[in-house]
């Protein structure tokens, strides 16, 4: 990938790294700090199973169309395998690579009993109608399906999946089950509609983290979120669940930046008013009468305190780095900063809340649809909430705590708790044989 960057008026070409690159970077300069095993760091760097399917869907006009599925398994020392499945033109095994690897990370971040995977489809969405959609969904997930089972790897939503995709994989690996195996195959997946085995407030769990770590982050440096101001890159599920909490809490939304375009308003954007629009604009914000549109490079470089990439990976780098006004980062998506990136940043005293933290409410959420449905319990809202805010809690502080001891930066800090779990796991255990 090639990026453009203006110095002088004269433009500059700079290659970014690959999201492989970047992880593999940020696993040996926490494995560096903790003098991690030499055996262990050989079988971290490596994922344990890459798994490539195509298979072929019949579309609406009768034509049939072959599309490729991935799903990459990296490391199942704590549990299970747990990751999202999405739907992207992006999505290829090197994407499903670093993505498996931060599940790994942040996982055992959080203290789960899983490890990390990650995969997808290599799709543009928008161009298929719903029930090719369904299709697809099922056939990708009869290949799938003796790799993935509710001990052994449960995938959950991702970009351009959602509930509805969970509700299909799920009703499609159960028929295949044996009758007997169905009912307790139904924590296959996470993230499934709350009728349908799935868990009150799911929807909201990883925007609502994003938020609980923002707010965190000004508690502990005693300062309140009353009239700060915010941007958030990608109006999906994530940045709508964390600019309503925000907003709640007495923040204002200034700048906002989707597929489509980018818009500011230094005055502030209502987010129902906004959401209400992308639903009845196809997804899309441009033309909202209330924020005038701004260039798509000039989107990092608006006046803001908290800045929330909740897009896609490597959209903040040594190439953007520099616009950006906001003191604070808090990483919605998975890898939205480059390591390149990051070194800027730090540079310029800007702190970042790491992805492995910031959005892990969402596969804390799945940990506890998971026990529901192994339990054959069903817990309410109101519960929920309060389990992940505790979660989310105890995450930011043992970070927290853990940078300012060490003098580390907050995404080194997450990584060296995370493997050292690991670590702690395979050295207990041993290596078999």
């Amino acid at each position: 990938m090639i990026t453009v960057k203006k110095v002088n008026n004269k433009i500059q070409k700079q290659p970014l790294k690959g999201m492989v690159d970047n992880v593999l970077e940020q696993f040996n300069s926490a494995a560096d700090q903790i003098n991690l095993h030499p055996s262990i760091r050989k079988i971290l760097s490596i994922t344990n199973t890459e798994i490539i399917v195509n298979f072929p869907v019949k579309m609406d006009n009768g034509e049939v169309e072959i599309f490729q599925g991935y799903r990459v398994q990296h490391n199942n020392a704590l549990g299970p395998y747990k990751g999202g499945l999405r739907y992207h033109p992006t999505v290829d095994i090197d994407a499903a690579r670093a993505l498996a690897m931060w599940m790994t990370w942040k996982t055992s971040l959080a203290g789960l009993p899983y490890g990390g995977g990650k995969g997808g489809i290599q799709i543009d969405p928008s161009k298929y109608s719903k029930s090719e959609l369904e299709r697809i969904t099922r056939r990708f997930t009869f290949a799938l399906a003796d790799n993935i089972g509710s001990e052994h790897d449960i995938p959950a939503p991702d970009v351009n999946t959602n509930a509805q995709t969970m509700a299909w994989i799920a009703d499609t690996y159960m028929s295949t089950r044996p009758p007997a195996e169905r009912t307790a195959n139904q924590h296959v997946v996470t993230g499934k509609p709350a009728g349908s085995g799935g868990l009150e407030g799911r929807d909201r769990a990883t925007g609502y983290g994003v938020f609980l770590t923002i707010k965190f982050w000004y508690e502990s440096h005693n300062k309140s979120l009353k009239n700060k101001t915010f941007i958030v890159q990608g109006f999906g599920n994530v940045g709508y669940w964390a600019a309503h909490f925000l907003e709640q809490e007495g923040a204002k939304m200034v700048g906002v930046q989707d597929a489509y375009g980018s818009i500011q308003n230094p005055k502030g954007i209502k987010v129902e008013d906004l959401f209400n629009y992308t639903k009845a604009n196809k997804g899309s914000l441009i033309d909202f009468p209330e924020a005038h549109q701004v260039e798509k490079d000039d989107f990092f470089s608006l006046e803001c305190d908290i800045c929330i990439p909740a897009a896609l990976g490597n959209q903040i780098t040594e190439n953007n780095a520099y616009l950006i006004k906001a003191p604070l980062i808090a990483e919605g998506a998975n890898g939205p900063t480059n390591v390149e990136g990051e070194k800027v940043l730090l540079q310029r005293g800007v702190t970042i809340i790491p992805d492995i933290l910031c959005n892990s409410g969402g596969v804390i959420a799945s940990y506890f649809e998971w026990l529901q449905n192994r339990n054959g319990e069903l817990w309410q809202m109101e519960e929920v909430i309060d389990k992940l805010e505790k979660k989310m809690k105890h995450s930011f502080v043992r970070v927290s705590d853990y940078a300012k001891k060490e003098g580390l930066d907050m995404r080194t800090a997450a990584y060296c708790i995370a493997i050292a779990r690991i670590e702690k796991a395979y050295i207990q255990r041993g290596i078999f044989p």
